[in-house]
């Protein structure tokens, strides 16, 4: 049996051969993975985005069907419908791309709130409703949704209730100078997202998923993310802080970096490189402090500031 952390680590190389100079982006999105939770990528158009997603596919050989977003998109095409067959007289479910095991929702907020809610049951419960008939998701399931920045013509804010459905957001950002020259020298004959090799199985995700669940979480940490949640809650640029589902995300994604770091415990330096990701998105700023440019960054570094960072303590060993 190979070594889980190994076969984590075989897979964020893979995916670097597509996804150039973006190690710690690529490490945020397959710790989203591990964790069975689904990541907003939120960038302006051209970065990598669907890329990301299609590599994270090829990789751990995961069934992947892309939704492209549009202001005309409707439920039913997300969902699948039901149609009637004349030569068994009954109706039958003809999925839709979300019976699928990574889906890419591309531009996500360019489809209208409805739309957009056709996912949300598919990501928390992990199964689908059409006419009625309960379908459930594959195993592993992971939603990556790509979106353009809100100030963009003709998008359409997600609704609180999706947002905080996405345990990371992540911003890709522009290359350096290098890796722009290095990425047009790899795609001069062929893209590389074409020749990627799978180096897994989603067995094998199944298998790292639930060794993160196994990483030691202390009694202080735990009070730590529960801590820097609820300052959240109370900074006086808030109109809204974070749910107790971002403790769980900051929680779990804290374990899924341990475990990447070859830990089989937590530390505080986990929870606060993962804070702005789990958090960041599911603050909503007062219009006040809106019109001061205060962003959801600055909230959360202050949250960090202020919250005191638990000591060591020895882990008491079973007796």
């Amino acid at each position: 049996m190979q070594d889980p952390k190994a076969i984590a680590e075989r897979i964020i190389e893979n995916v670097e051969k597509v996804i150039v100079g973006k190690r710690s982006e690529v490490r945020d999105a397959i710790i989203a993975l591990l964790c069975q939770g689904h990541l907003l990528i939120e960038d302006v158009p051209g970065v990598g985005k669907t890329m990301l997603a299609r590599s994270i596919a090829r990789s751990t050989g995961c069934t992947f069907k892309r939704i492209q977003f549009t202001p005309d998109l409707l439920p039913s095409d997300i969902t699948g419908v039901s149609i009637y067959n004349q030569k068994t007289e009954d109706f039958e479910f003809r999925a839709g791309p979300v019976i699928a095991q990574i889906v890419l929702s591309d531009e996500i907020n360019r489809a209208t709130p409805k739309t957009q809610a056709a996912l949300l049951e598919a990501m928390e419960e992990r199964q689908i409703t059409v006419d009625g008939v309960t379908h459930l998701v594959p195993q592993p399931f992971m939603v990556m949704a790509t979106q353009n920045p809100i100030e963009y013509e003709g998008t359409f804010p997600l609704p609180e209730a999706q947002l905080d459905r996405f345990i990371m957001r992540i911003h890709l950002g522009y290359p350096s100078n290098t890796d722009e020259v290095l990425i047009m020298d790899q795609q001069q004959h062929v893209h590389p997202v074409d020749t990627l090799e799978q180096v897994t199985d989603a067995n094998e995700i199944l298998r790292l998923q639930r060794a993160v669940k196994a990483i030691y979480v202390d009694p202080l940490i735990k009070q730590y993310i529960v801590s820097l949640v609820e300052t959240t809650r109370r900074h006086s640029a808030v109109y809204l802080g974070a749910s107790p589902r971002g403790s769980l995300a900051l929680y779990r994604t804290a374990q899924a970096r341990a475990f990447l770091d070859s830990r089989d415990f937590v530390l505080p330096d986990d929870v606060k490189a993962l804070a702005y990701s789990t958090l960041g998105h599911r603050i909503i700023i007062s219009p006040a402090s809106r019109v001061k440019n205060i962003s959801a960054a600055s909230i959360v570094a202050e949250c960090l500031d202020q919250v005191p960072v638990p000591g060591t303590r020895a882990r008491l060993q079973p007796s």
